[in-house]
Formats: structure tokens, C-alpha cells, sequence
């Protein structure tokens, strides 16, 4: 069955098709969800919440971006809402404040610095930066994305991964004088 018609049985309320959906792209959901929830448990918990509102607006599913992206998303709001729910809040910006930030795409880390590496120092990022900086850097969502995505404008969006991108290349530079873990 194509994508195209395993979707429109989905919207049918069909358990098999939905089955079969779940199962083509619940490893790749789970570990998108687990790059923000940092346990296994509540990682599969946002997979599974992502899912069951997928299903259940479906019908919004325009075929603009494709099915997994639009599921990823889905993904990545319900765990950033299970964060927020922890007390998490992610840190907007006073606009009046906020100097305009250009992009910055000088990164000056070593080459032998694993994705693995950077994967951790996102992690030990303050919480208001690691979400942007990880939409940003890992999922590879735009500054509107991000914006639309954590409830902030487009300018605190950059701000914000602006300044943890300066934050990692910091802790990944450790990495490069060899003072890294």
C-alpha cells in the first residue's frame, strides 16, 4: 500500500493502516521525542501522545510537507508541552532588549568533534537555550518554525540559538584543546 493510500485509511479510522503507519515510523518518532525528554519512558510516552493526536487530526494533514514531517512536529510540540507541564518554561525575550543578531555560521570547533559530543553539550545547555539550539541545529527547523513551534517571535528564536550556539562552541571547544570528556 502507497503512503498516500495507507493516509487516506488512516482518515477512514482503519486499525490496520493506522497500525501500519505507527510501525513505519514509530522508532524514528521515538527517537526524535527522546533527543528532548531524556528518558526512555517519557520518550515513548510524547511518541505515543504524538501519535494519538496525529490520528486524531489527521484530517489537517494537507500533504504540504510530508507525513513524517508533519508527524515530527507533532512529536516534538507534544514533548516540549510534557516539558513545559514539568515547569520547564522556556525563557522568552524582552523584544525592547534584544540587539539584533546576525547569523552565525563561523563554526571554529576541531573536526574530530563527534555529532555524539555535540549531541551532549546541547544537553548541558541552560534550558532556554537547548530547544532552539536543538530544533536549530538537529531537527533543522527555520527561526519561524521555531517561533511557531516554543510560543516566541522569529528575533527571540535567533537571539536564542544565536547565543547557545556560542555556548556549545564554547564547552565543544574543550574538545578541541583536549580538556573534554
Amino acid at each position: 500500500m502507497i503512503q498516500h493510500q495507507l493516509i487516506e485509511a488512516c482518515r477512514r479510522n482503519d486499525r490496520k493502516a493506522q497500525l501500519k503507519l505507527y510501525e513505519k515510523y514509530s522508532q524514528g518518532m521515538y527517537y526524535v521525542a527522546l533527543r528532548f525528554m531524556k528518558n526512555e519512558h517519557d520518550a515513548e510516552e510524547a511518541m505515543q501522545e504524538g501519535f494519538i493526536q496525529a490520528f486524531t487530526k489527521l484530517h489537517q494533514f494537507t500533504g504540504e510537507v510530508t507525513f513524517g514531517a508533519w508527524l515530527k512536529r507533532i512529536v516534538i510540540n507534544k514533548s516540549i508541552d510534557m516539558l513545559k507541564a514539568r515547569k520547564l518554561d522556556l525563557v522568552a525575550l524582552d523584544e525592547h532588549r534584544v540587539a539584533k543578531v546576525e547569523e552565525d555560521n563561523n563554526w571554529d570547533v576541531a573536526d574530530s568533534v563527534t555529532i555524539n559530543q555535540v549531541k551532549e553539550a546541547i544537553a548541558k545547555l541552560p534550558e532556554r537555550y537547548k530547544y532552539p539550539v536543538m530544533l536549530f541545529l538537529i531537527e533543522g527547523y527555520d527561526h519561524e518554525e521555531i517561533s511557531e513551534i516554543l510560543n516566541i517571535t522569529a528575533v527571540s528564536s535567533r537571539t536564542l540559538v544565536h547565543r547557545g550556539k556560542r555556548k556549545l562552541q564554547e564547552h565543544l571547544k574543550a574538545y578541541y584543546n583536549g580538556t573534554g570528556s
